[in-house]
């Protein structure tokens, strides 16, 4: 697989990188980008396809389940840079359709980690089944991992609103949260509210 990835940099430096050296020049002296996105690990989301950014728009952080885990040193340490450093305007969380951090939050496991990690999202599942009958069909579960899925990303924004440093810059107005959701069925990026 690696002799894959490294023929496939000859290939974009052969094609892209080449048609495109202006900007990536450009890029090679510094980063300015207007956004930090926070999303899934899932390798099925690129992020900047789906959005069609431009290479240097956003400054990504990715985790399992797009998580904006409260006290997390790793965590804190990107909104730092991204809002003292680069000074983005926006932070995006998004979600994303067929999560399996979601679908991880109904089942035992004997992972070490990924259950501590996922604590972060177990709200958003507690929230949604308050609200709704236990599902009794495949339609109802695939539509309750939605809401979850969704509800994710407006838990995440919560947390997120914790930093001392994200309610500042919200006080003084630095800086615009948004929460979206991305469909891999049809590629859609909705907003979430």
């Amino acid at each position: 697989m690696i002799d894959d990835l490294l023929a496939g940099n000859v290939k974009f430096r052969e094609t892209c990188f080449k048609e495109n050296y202006k900007c990536y020049s450009e890029l090679a002296k510094g980063q300015k980008p207007s956004v930090l996105w926070i999303g899934c690990s899932d390798s099925r989301l690129q992020t900047g396809h789906i959005t069609g950014a431009d290479p240097g728009v956003l400054f990504i952080q990715r985790n399992i389940g797009n998580v904006a885990p409260i006290h997390d040193w790793n965590f804190a340490t990107v909104l730092e840079y991204a809002l003292k450093h680069l000074k983005v305007k926006d932070i995006v969380i998004c979600g994303h359709s067929d999560c399996g951090a979601v679908k991880a939050l109904d089942k035992e496991t004997d992972d070490n980690y990924i259950p501590l990690w996922l604590n972060n999202a177990m709200e958003a599942k507690q929230r949604v089944d308050a609200k709704i009958k236990k599902p009794a069909t495949d339609a109802d579960r695939e539509k309750r991992s939605r809401m979850i899925e969704q509800e994710n990303v407006r838990l995440q924004i919560e947390h997120l609103k914790t930093y001392p440093l994200i309610k500042n810059a919200l006080k003084e107005k630095q800086v615009q949260i948004h929460g979206l959701y991305y469909n891999l069925e049809n590629g859609e990026l909705t907003k979430i509210v």
